[in-house]
This record gives structure tokens, sequence and C-alpha cells, in this order.
């Protein structure tokens, strides 16, 4: 049985389309600098909210969500400041998003999701919860203030 003329046009076509596709999200992955939370083991010690400074651009946030708050809410680091944020939920599921920074991971019970974030400017960066998780979700919100070393 003999290819048609017109299938091997369709069959091109579809072939540098889906390459065109792949090729956009390898780029915009690599311009955005997207980056794979990563899902952890569970461990009691990442459910107690803190922050780490482990050298003076350097620092672990184990974020912990609950009915309807982040703890930490505020958090101050210098501008050049590479954060690892540690992310976990007492209760229901929420969200953990910095829209600024491109970050968008879940917090869920039962588990630690990590991501890496650079802030490189200064500024207010808001975290909200992007994932419904009752009555006061819409309040549910934290800060990282990203300031000059000397300034707090």
């Amino acid at each position: 049985m003999a290819i048609d003329k017109i299938e091997k046009r369709i069959i091109f076509s579809s072939m540098a389309v889906m390459g065109l596709f792949v090729f956009s999200l390898l780029y915009a992955m690599k311009k955005y600098k997207s980056n794979v939370p990563e899902c952890l083991p569970y461990d009691k010690a990442y459910a107690e909210p803190k922050v780490n400074k482990l050298d003076d651009k350097t620092y672990q946030v184990f974020s912990v969500a609950s009915m309807w708050q982040f703890q930490p809410a505020e958090i101050y680091i210098p501008v050049g400041s590479e954060v690892d944020f540690y992310v976990t939920s007492k209760d229901v599921v929420h969200g953990f998003n910095i829209a600024q920074k491109n970050v968008n991971m879940m917090a869920v019970y039962g588990s630690i999701n990590k991501t890496t974030v650079k802030f490189d400017k200064p500024g207010v960066y808001d975290i909200v919860c992007h994932e419904y998780c009752g009555v006061g979700h819409q309040n549910m919100h934290a800060q990282v203030y990203v300031n000059y070393p000397d300034a707090k």
C-alpha cells in the first residue's frame, strides 16, 4: 500500500509542528529559568516555620501553610540572595505562588516541596495561596522583603 502525496505532506507538517512545539518548550524553559520543584521525603524538621541563614547570600525558608496563613508571614533577605523554599502544610492542600519569580508549588500535608529562587532586585515579593482552602482563602498571603544588606 503506497502513501499518497497528500498524506506525506500531512505527516511532514505534523512532525514539523510537533518539533516546533518541543523546541518552544525547551527555549521557554531556558529563557525563563523554569525550575521544577522537588518532592522530598517527609521529615518533621521541615514542619517548623523558620528562616535559616547559611551564609551572606544563601538562605533556607521552611514555610508552613495552615488555615489561612503562611508561617513565616514576613521574610527578610538581602539583594542577591539565593533562597531554598521548603513548603509543607499542616492541614489541607494549599498553593504557594510567587508570581514575580515564576514560583508555583503545592503545599500538601505529609510532603515537602522544594524550589530555589534567586532575588536579584530589591522589592516586596508577594506569596499567595492559589489553591482554594476554605472560607479565609482570599486572606492567605505572605511577603518576601528583599532589601540591601544594611536595611530591614
